[in-house]
């Protein structure tokens, strides 16, 4: 396991799209950032329960996901 994998998995797990901008993939960090924005600006108002929370955490997992897997 490469550890600077890891690591930027963990920043983007904590800011959805924060190591894909720090490594040059600036288009592709923002879209992921600003789509987190948007989805806990609508959970925040209309699904603000347990189903709301549970899709913030898997749109957070993705996003350490998918920076762990290409960086």
């Amino acid at each position: 396991m490469n550890t600077n994998s890891l690591k930027y998995g963990i920043f983007s797990f904590i800011i959805p799209g924060l190591s894909q901008y720090l490594n040059g993939d600036k288009q592709k960090g923002l879209w992921l950032f600003s789509a987190a924005v948007l989805i806990h600006i609508i959970v925040w108002f209309f699904i603000n329960n347990s189903l709301g929370s549970g899709l913030q955490t898997l749109y957070h997992l993705y996003s350490g996901y998918d920076a762990y897997k290409n960086y």
